[in-house]
């Protein structure tokens, strides 16, 4: 298997290479350590969202590292995003998909050990960020699986993804809260495609039965944060 690092800055993994500087955060690479050492030091708490859903972090907290979950269909355990530290503990996984490319965490070490499947837009499947990963296969429009439904909607990144199960929405990174309230849409990106991207993120759960979001860094409930989302909408709107 491939050497595989992992920035302590912000979390992001490198596959079967040691570049100077970490390509997401730029960090040196004095702060780089090896994905067994990081195993080592590291675990993945697994915190329940609701009967189905479950939180993943690293513990203790790593860099930037984003929330992933996992999600029990019933007909098998998907998870959203994937941690930073490869947790040999972890029980099987089916498949690994992501809502984009930014952070893969240890992807391809749960897909080697576990046998998971790894599934991404094929827009952002192919580009620096995603050196040395492996991906069994890609899409390029929604669909649903086992009840788990995808909605590609570009702007953050060109195939940014949103995932929903039952009542339950994961939106990774597309949306900043702080202090409990919706603050801004992401801005590593362009912004008039990612202020689009949230209108159809919108219009696609118009009518449907939400009770919580799940972020990169956040659980929250749903009513207020449309609402929230509907105000950064507005003052878009009238920012033209």
């Amino acid at each position: 298997m491939e050497q595989q690092y992992v920035c302590l800055v912000c979390g992001y993994n490198m596959v079967g290479y040691l570049p100077d500087n970490c390509p997401f955060c730029g960090a040196h690479s004095k702060n780089f350590i090896t994905a067994r050492e990081c195993s080592e030091r590291f675990s993945v708490v697994q915190t329940p969202v609701n009967d189905s859903v479950t939180r993943l972090n690293s513990s203790p907290s790593l860099g930037l590292e984003h929330a992933a979950y996992t999600v029990d269909t019933g007909a098998g355990v998907i998870m959203i995003d994937c941690p930073s530290t490869f947790d040999p503990t972890f029980p099987p996984l089916d498949h690994i998909i992501f809502t984009h490319h930014h952070f893969l965490g240890a992807s391809n070490l749960y897909r080697s050990e576990l046998g998971s499947k790894v599934r991404i837009h094929r827009l952002d499947s192919d580009n620096d960020l995603t050196r040395g990963f492996v991906f069994d296969n890609t899409f390029d429009r929604g669909f649903v699986e086992n009840g788990l439904e995808a909605y590609p909607i570009d702007g953050h990144t060109p195939g940014f993804t949103f995932y929903l199960f039952e009542d339950v929405l994961f939106i990774c990174d597309y949306i900043f809260m702080k202090e409990g309230r919706v603050r801004m849409f992401n801005r590593f990106g362009p912004a008039g495609k990612t202020a689009t991207g949230g209108q159809r993120l919108l219009d696609l759960l118009s009518g449907r039965t939400i009770n919580t979001v799940c972020g990169y860094n956040y659980v929250t409930d749903f009513p207020g944060w449309v609402e929230g989302v509907e105000g950064l909408l507005g003052e878009n709107h009238r920012k033209r």
